[in-house]
């Protein structure tokens, strides 16, 4: 009886025991299992946070890039005005362009921080005041630019329009300068050629004769002109022999209408428009002279005053 109780009170400690252990393996894996869970959710959370942190950075850095593309277009599209830049707006669109080319830099590295994000963010928004400005300034310049073209179009034409109008009163003049030199040209009346043959005693008398001629004689009294100008004129005479040469000295020349002549001779004489009449002898010193016609012309005043012919038998 006794050893009955004895082996029930054993196995009772025993069954404690076991129960004991058994409790002990569960705590033990419970804990286990806590610090386990722990450890997934503490990892959990710090992935989705670091997960969350680099979705939004990459966000903020799409974001910026777009913005940075918006104003470089805008700047684009200011520079392209064909206008012709000031220096200082020259150098306010290199230093935009700079600030662009530094801030794609920054974006580009992966390991950017929030931080270096805000200054990025703060650069970006001092970078579009100034491109605005920018822009305000080169739409400001374009419409001076137009109205000074306007303006230079309208002075253009008119001075066009007054070179146009000096040029007809350039033209008139020049007409109305040739019409006065042609009418203020003085004319001969009557112009006649005698061959003239001088006599041992000195004395001259007319002669056809080419062999007895020793000089031409031109006579001739000048038509009243009341605009011709008073005073000493050059006539210039021109004589052609009988065989249809001018009798001149290539170097003695002057000006009919701007067209240059040889003459024969020249003499100068008082003209006071009250029909003088006037005279000049002429004599062939080189060959004498010959059968036939010879023509004389009178010029003055840059045209011609008359002529006339005699023939020498």
């Amino acid at each position: 009886m006794n050893v009955d109780r004895v082996e029930l009170k054993r196995e009772e400690e025993e069954k404690k025991t076991a129960q004991s252990g058994v409790s002990k393996n569960i705590y033990f894996f419970i804990i286990a299992i806590a610090a386990l869970i722990a450890t997934n959710v503490y990892f959990y959370i710090k992935f989705k946070s670091s997960g969350e942190k680099l979705y939004t950075v990459t966000l903020q850095r799409e974001n910026l890039q777009t913005d940075i593309d918006r104003i470089e277009a805008e700047l684009d599209n200011a520079s392209n005005q064909g206008i012709v830049f000031t220096d200082d707006l020259e150098v306010t669109e290199s230093e935009a362009r700079m600030v662009i080319s530094n801030l794609r830099q920054d974006l580009s590295n992966n390991n950017i921080s929030e931080s270096d994000l805000k200054n990025v963010r703060n650069e970006v928004l001092g970078l579009k005041d100034r491109v605005s400005q920018f822009r305000d300034e080169v739409v400001g310049l374009r419409v001076k630019t137009e109205l000074l073209a306007q303006e230079n179009s309208i002075l253009q034409s008119e001075l066009d329009e007054n070179e146009r109008q000096i040029a007809t009163l350039r033209e008139r003049q020049s007409a109305m300068t040739t019409k006065m030199s042609k009418a203020s040209s003085v004319k001969v009346s009557n112009v006649t050629i005698n061959g003239i043959s001088t006599k041992r005693d000195g004395s001259n008398t007319t002669n056809t004769r080419a062999k007895r001629v020793d000089q031409l004689q031109i006579a001739f009294t000048i038509a009243d002109n009341p605009i011709a100008e008073i005073g000493k004129k050059d006539i210039f005479v021109r004589i052609i022999n009988p065989s249809g040469n001018l009798i001149a000295n290539s170097d003695d020349l002057f000006y009919v209408h701007g067209e240059k002549l040889q003459y024969t001779f020249k003499e100068a004489i008082s003209f006071t428009n009250n029909g003088e009449e006037y005279q000049f002898f002429w004599s062939d010193e080189d060959s004498g002279f010959k059968k036939g016609a010879y023509t004389v012309l009178l010029y003055a005043d840059n045209a011609i005053m008359g002529r006339a012919s005699v023939v020498l038998k």
